[in-house]
């Protein structure tokens, strides 16, 4: 398996960044240069318990379809998706969100690995892992800047 955790600071309440991260649409908007899109989308609109997507995306040229689950959803303290069928052996992807001095820090934690036993254990820790950990802090650049917007336009 491999894995990694990042870790965000936004300048936002953590509400409304759990929020944000709960908003298919920002997910779409910090993939846009992958042409990502949603087959399937969320009853409502919005992720919640239970909650499932499929996503159509290129990475590295080739067309994948990654179908997901929301579950353990915490309001304000995070939620977890994984994957049900897609490209991935196993695909978790945990969302915490804590309050700190600079408004919320938002944590997370992906574990996952590609098939293909040995060889894909390489390709996981050769290419995969740094790849999928730039796609997340793409993903919690626009997450930052979305939120911290929303904070702006919030009364005083």
């Amino acid at each position: 398996m491999a894995a990694f955790v990042l870790e965000t600071v936004i300048a936002a309440p953590r509400e409304t960044v759990f929020a944000v991260a709960l908003d298919p649409g920002m997910h779409l908007r910090s993939m846009a240069r992958y042409r990502e899109t949603m087959i399937e989308a969320p009853a409502g609109g919005v992720f919640t318990e239970g909650s499932t997507v499929t996503w159509r995306a290129r990475h590295f040229g080739i067309p994948f379809r990654l179908r997901t689950i929301v579950y353990d959803v915490d309001p304000p303290r995070g939620f977890r998706d994984r994957q049900l069928s897609g490209p991935f052996g196993a695909f978790e992807h945990e969302h915490m969100f804590e309050e700190h001095p600079q408004g919320t820090l938002a944590r997370d934690t992906i574990v996952f690995h590609s098939p293909f036993g040995p060889i894909g254990r390489l390709v996981d820790r050769l290419i995969l892992r740094e790849y999928m950990r730039r796609l997340i802090e793409e993903r919690n650049a626009h997450l930052a800047s979305e939120a911290e917007g929303r904070g702006r336009t919030l009364p005083a």
